[in-house]
């Protein structure tokens, strides 16, 4: 009996453990690229961001992505992706309005995913 319960209480701590790795990581994670995508808004804003600055942050994401596949869905890892990838197109083609539009979704993004997977009562039950 008591080798159960200190295998349970190992468990346990284990998945607490694991848990708020997750939730430090991906927070991390979305910070570091929220102030990428900040910087390139600023640039877009001024109209003085370029292609190359663009494919810079769309590159920096698809290394982060590579790591977050692990902790979050598909699905949210697309939306990013599918943003990013008009945002770049956009500002290639200089089309700032349009592209200032994107940035502002995938800054909301990168504030409001990470929040997913915080340990709080709306995503518990």
């Amino acid at each position: 009996m008591v080798k159960s319960l200190t295998a349970i209480a190992i468990a346990t701590a284990l998945l607490f453990g694991l848990a708020l790795f997750e939730w430090f990581y991906v927070a991390e994670q979305f910070s570091d690229f929220g102030e990428e995508v900040q910087t390139l808004y600023d640039k877009t804003d001024n109209g003085t961001a370029n292609a190359e600055d663009a494919r810079a942050v769309q590159t920096s994401w698809e290394e982060r992505k590579s790591r977050l596949h692990v902790w979050i869905p598909h699905n949210d890892v697309n939306k990013i992706d599918d943003y990013m990838a008009e945002a770049v197109r956009l500002i290639g083609e200089k089309e700032y309005p349009l592209a200032l539009a994107k940035l502002e979704i995938l800054l909301h993004l990168s504030k409001c995913i990470p929040g997913t997977y915080r340990p709080e009562a709306e995503n518990i039950f």
